[in-house]
């Protein structure tokens, strides 16, 4: 299941180059069109108490995943696809702190090399197309906004999924993000409606995949591996990110052979941090 989430967010940076929608908005809608899969499927799992316990984590998680959507989503619209990706993916350092102070939960000596390897490869593909315009700048920022946001996210999950169920937990982080999104794009004046059928393309393939299948993959993973290695084995997104920006003519960003060292780099790290852990 983690394979499968990790392959689903892969085109989720590449395919937002395609809409022209307010990066708030691509944010609402690949969170609201889960939104009756999850609340139908989350009726199997009668867990009316522990959802109570464990609501103001799970309201703090949503806002949390809201922010990184939304700032991540943002970014790829100042900056490259790879850029992007990358710092978002540095979620393993910032989830590794995170999880260390709160969890007590701390990566063994094979899973820290996993996560030094992968964030050094996932670091050399960002660096091989890396700009210097003031507009890359803020693109960046705004990615690594996203990492410190994404990676409280996924440390929740973790905590909350140990009682939780998977689609109820999805279902209260979702609908809280999306009605957090909604509320932004409201006071900002970003339109929700009104878009082309191209953009609504874009949301329908972003729900299906990266959300449904990706998000709610991970936080399923999140009861059995620790947060550290759920972000670490998503370091593969980059690498599919940057395959699919090169091989997709309309984006066609060519990697350089630095950034094809770091892909196997990262998929190296995975090996050794998701395989301990397994151990």
């Amino acid at each position: 299941m983690l394979i499968t989430a990790v392959l689903a967010t892969t085109y989720s940076g590449p395919i937002v180059r395609f809409a022209a929608a307010p990066a708030v908005a691509i944010a609402f809608w690949r969170l609201a069109l889960v939104l009756p899969v999850t609340f139908g499927l989350a009726t199997r799992e009668p867990q009316v108490r522990a959802v109570r316990e464990a609501f103001r984590l799970m309201l703090l998680s949503g806002l949390l995943l809201a922010v990184h959507f939304w700032t991540w989503i943002a970014s790829l619209r100042f900056t490259t696809v790879a850029s992007s990706v990358l710092l978002v993916s540095l979620k393993p350092i910032f989830a590794w702190v995170l999880a260390g102070l709160w969890l007590r939960e701390h990566p063994g000596r094979a899973e820290r090399w996993g996560i030094v390897v992968a964030v050094v490869g996932a670091t050399l593909i960002g660096l091989s197309d890396a700009r210097l315009s003031l507009g890359a700048l803020g693109g960046d920022a705004l990615a690594l906004i996203g990492a410190v946001t994404g990676a409280g996210y996924y440390v929740i999950g973790r905590r909350v999924r140990q009682t939780v169920g998977v689609w109820s937990y999805a279902s209260a982080v979702y609908a809280v993000a999306a009605v957090a999104l909604g509320v932004v794009a409201a006071f900002r004046g970003a339109p929700l409606t009104g878009f082309g059928p191209s953009d609504w393309a874009v949301f329908a393939a972003m729900a299906a995949g990266p959300m449904l299948v990706g998000h709610t993959g991970m936080n399923y993973a999140l009861r059995h591996f620790r947060a550290t290695t759920v972000n670490v084995a998503a370091l593969g997104e980059p690498v599919g990110a940057t395959l699919i920006a090169w091989l997709v003519p309309a984006i066609h960003e060519v990697p350089t052979p630095r950034a094809l060292v770091g892909g196997m780099l990262v998929l190296v790290g995975i090996g050794l941090s998701v395989g301990r852990e397994r151990r």
